[in-house]
């Protein structure tokens, strides 16, 4: 008779990836020219904030030059620097737009 072997999930193999997590940003018009892309797969620790993953861009190649407190929505509502960032939220910075 054989036996299988049971394999630990990924996630159970490295306790590490336990303490990250998967945010979506999404970048427009000259952020997204600054930064090079319209959307970024963000890995960050739990408990990060929006002004923690806004520091991760601002570490990426162009991401100096963005606002120090641009406009952000956090699934679809507009959100401040200081909101908690769950696993699969999508964040969005938004460039101030003219116009008339």
């Amino acid at each position: 008779m054989r036996t299988a072997k049971l394999r630990p999930c990924p996630a159970t193999r490295n306790p590490a990836e336990l303490k990250a997590m998967t945010v979506t940003t999404l970048l427009f018009a000259s952020y997204a020219d600054i930064l090079g892309r319209e959307s970024l797969e963000i890995v960050i620790a739990p408990g990060s904030t929006v002004g923690d993953l806004l520091q991760r861009l601002r570490a990426m190649p162009g991401g100096e030059r963005l606002p120090p407190a641009p406009l952000v929505a956090v699934n679809q509502a507009y959100s401040r620097l200081d909101r908690v960032l769950t696993v699969g939220d999508e964040v969005a910075v938004i460039p101030p737009v003219a116009g008339g």
